[in-house]
């Protein structure tokens, strides 16, 4: 059973930054689809940013440019480094592993993290 557990969020304030973990507990994380979803209170849960197990990286259009995708196989850890967040990236983030496919549809995701709260105050 694979777990991912997500830190390093909280309380920011308008135009902060943070970085979001997840650390992956099994031995496939080099070679697996990586990604990072959110859900607003009152919203459906929507892509942020993935990356693939060769590299390439996928962004929603309201972070590009703000938000950076990366990993470390060295400790199975992916990152989301944010900046210049706004109030409405309010949300809880969660992290989620791919085995196959569209890796910015989540029903391509065979495991979550647990979400951890992003709460940027205006």
């Amino acid at each position: 059973q694979v777990q991912l557990i997500e830190s390093g969020g909280g309380l920011v304030q308008d135009g902060d930054s943070l970085r979001l973990s997840c650390k992956h507990s099994g031995r496939a994380f080099g070679s697996r689809g990586m990604g990072w979803f959110r859900q607003a209170p009152g919203k459906v849960r929507e892509f942020v940013a993935a990356l693939s197990w060769v590299g390439d990286t996928y962004f929603a259009d309201f972070v590009k440019g703000r938000f950076t995708i990366s990993r470390d196989p060295t400790t199975n850890t992916l990152f989301l480094q944010m900046n210049a967040l706004k109030p409405e990236d309010t949300a809880v983030y969660y992290c989620a592993a791919s085995n196959y496919g569209d890796l910015r549809k989540d029903d391509e995701y065979n495991d979550w993290g647990q979400g951890i709260q992003v709460t940027v105050s205006s």
